[in-house]
């Protein structure tokens, strides 16, 4: 019942509650983003969701326009306290998450739900995907996950893929209510940000 009705309600009920946090944090943090390099306010990336289907997931633009995508040696996105592609106000709304606010919209379209496993990139046909990047398709991607509440970036793709698989599995409202708690510990901590690497390493 939970994973099938109550979840997706929840999500209705409080991305609609949380709407003018985004109007606001777009007023605030957009002109900021503009004024510093002159550009789109949103990032907007083809993200691959719920069943294999494919959408546009926002979040505010912390690095500056047309930056190189870097990756890590495991294919994840680079990210390091030193990265010249973010700009000022990116190393802000990044630390902080503010960056990902806008995907209060992606959870009200139903893209997103707020508990999930973080969605991934849609660079591959669903017929590549391996069994276990097709179990984690079997719920919403989410705002926060096992992965980023207790680990965020300091273990590899490989381990995260395991986790999402197991939370895709045994999905419930008291797991989803420890990934909250520990996500709201992991934010204001500012733990595990960054990966311990630097480009050119």
């Amino acid at each position: 019942m939970y994973r099938k009705y109550i979840k997706r309600l929840l999500d209705i009920i409080f991305s609609l509650i949380l709407m003018p946090v985004v109007g606001i944090s777009i007023l605030i943090f957009g002109p900021l983003i503009y004024l510093e390099d002159r550009g789109t306010i949103f990032y907007r990336a083809k993200r691959r969701g719920y069943k294999g289907k494919v959408f546009e997931m926002l979040k505010f633009r912390s690095m500056t326009m047309n930056a190189p995508d870097i990756r890590n040696e495991d294919n994840s996105t680079f990210n390091s306290p030193d990265d010249p592609r973010v700009t000022k106000i990116g190393k802000i709304i990044r630390k902080t998450s503010i960056d990902e606010i806008p995907q209060l919209i992606n959870i009200l379209k139903g893209d997103m739900s707020f508990i999930g496993p973080r969605p991934d990139t849609a660079d591959k046909q669903l017929k590549d995907l391996s069994k276990i990047q097709l179990q984690r398709l079997e719920v919403r991607p989410g705002l926060t996950g096992y992965s980023q509440a207790f680990f965020r970036n300091s273990i590899d793709v490989k381990t995260k893929l395991k986790y999402d698989a197991e939370y895709a599995k045994k999905v419930s409202l008291r797991m989803d209510l420890i990934i909250f708690l520990k996500t709201i510990d992991t934010v204001l901590r500012r733990k595990n940000i960054y990966k311990n690497n630097r480009i050119g390493e």
